[in-house]
């Protein structure tokens, strides 16, 4: 970091060991950093002037303050120094990028591992059924810098139009429903399927939850992947899927058996699933929609209340928006330039969404209400407002580790 005036520092202290962050090191406290910095070897072993715990912070003040430019970043974290005398010539947007290179995606992905779970309590409105914890999974598209690495990596859409005027990066998620916490994620190029992608998210999957997917996901082997985590399912599917009745239930609802594609002549090692069929009450609508479940109880879980509950796979659609429309700004294209830097900023989107959502849910449980009712871009303003404002912190770790990235 650029040398400061030493004008009421303490003696033997640079003004680039201490940094405020505010709100996201109550999110992502300085140990934690500390220790994901060691398990992914990008511990320094000598001093450096962008160490790296302050390339983590700054990666995600980046991805907070979406648009500025990294000098600008780098000033608002240093803002809560303050003090009479003191004073703090920031990075140059060179070493900053040097920095990020060299604590590369690693950290990043590894703190989203620890840290980004579902938050829900069983006090959360509007977080479960019964005793179902609601998740979803979806996938969206960001454009990434127009470069020829980023271009070779990610690719572009094309259409009867022509290419996109920008290389995408394609992130599939699962969120929890009623907080729009994300807690599962995996980037991919363009031309990789949300369905491939999200095999890969399947083990956050665990009993007890419920989750829901629009009619783009299904597919025999992909549910059962789904399936083998513990979940239960209920995943919409298109009007053409054979699905023989079996037996009608009290509710309206049916059983009905899928099989693997290479079985499904001979029907071969069939899987029950429960089928309801239903349209929605408006106007000039007769679509039937169709839904499966591994809910086979009627009992258990009325298909009147499935099919409403279906709706709640809304709420992932709204937190992908939430990311890229209110966090990112809308139409804005990720700086990086390289394919690791684009990863390295859509983990930083993600941990502060989720810090944020995280505060959200906080504030409404002590209240009594569905984080629901609570806005996503004033708490992105607050946020923003408190990180200048907040008590600093050391950046260095007690113990420095080998630096594998010299220079």
């Amino acid at each position: 970091m650029a040398r400061v005036g030493q004008v009421g520092v303490p003696a033997g202290e640079r003004l680039s060991d201490r940094i405020a962050v505010g709100v996201l090191t109550q999110a992502f406290p300085p140990h934690l950093v500390d220790e994901v910095i060691a398990e992914t070897g990008r511990a320094e072993q000598r001093s450096r002037l962008l160490p790296a715990r302050v390339v983590v912070y700054f990666v995600l003040a980046m991805c907070l303050f979406f648009g500025q430019g990294y000098e600008e970043v780098a000033r608002l974290l240093g803002e809560g120094l303050g003090g009479p005398g003191r004073s703090w010539r920031v990075p140059t947007t060179a070493a900053i990028g040097r920095a990020r290179r060299r604590l590369g995606t690693e950290p990043l992905r590894a703190l989203f591992a620890r840290v980004c779970r579902p938050v829900a309590v069983p006090e959360t409105a509007g977080a479960w059924y019964r005793h179902w914890r609601l998740v979803a999974v979806d996938g969206t598209t960001l454009d990434v810098a127009d470069t020829a690495a980023n271009e070779e990596f990610f690719g572009r859409h094309v259409s009867q139009r022509g290419a996109g005027a920008f290389p995408q990066a394609r992130l599939v998620a699962l969120a929890e429903c009623g907080t729009h916490a994300v807690f599962g994620a995996v980037v991919g190029s363009q031309s990789m399927s949300e369905q491939k992608l999200s095999r890969q998210l399947f083990p956050q999957l665990e009993k007890g939850m419920l989750l829901l997917a629009d009619r783009g996901f299904y597919g025999f082997e992909l549910w059962q992947a789904a399936r083998a985590s513990g979940a239960d399912l209920l995943w919409r599917v298109r009007k053409s899927a054979a699905l023989p009745v079996t037996q009608v239930l009290g509710d309206g609802s049916y059983l009905s058996t899928v099989h693997a594609e290479r079985d499904r002549r001979s029907r071969r090692d069939p899987m029950v699933v429960r089928v309801i069929e239903y349209t929605l009450a408006r106007s000039g609508d007769a679509t039937v929609y169709r839904l499966l479940t591994t809910l086979l109880d009627p009992e258990e879980a009325p298909a009147r209340e499935l099919a409403a509950l279906y709706a709640q796979r809304w709420e992932i659609e709204t937190t992908l928006d939430e990311i890229k429309t209110h966090q990112r700004g809308p139409k804005l294209v990720l700086r990086s330039k390289y394919p690791w830097g684009v990863e390295q900023e859509i983990y930083g989107f993600l941990l502060v969404h989720h810090a944020i959502r995280q505060l959200m849910h906080q504030a409404a449980t002590s209240q009594g209400l569905d984080p629901d009712r609570l806005s996503f871009t004033r708490s992105l303003r607050i946020v923003r407002r408190q990180v200048p404002a907040q008590a600093a912190f050391s950046p260095r770790p007690t113990h420095p580790r080998t630096d594998p990235h010299p220079g």
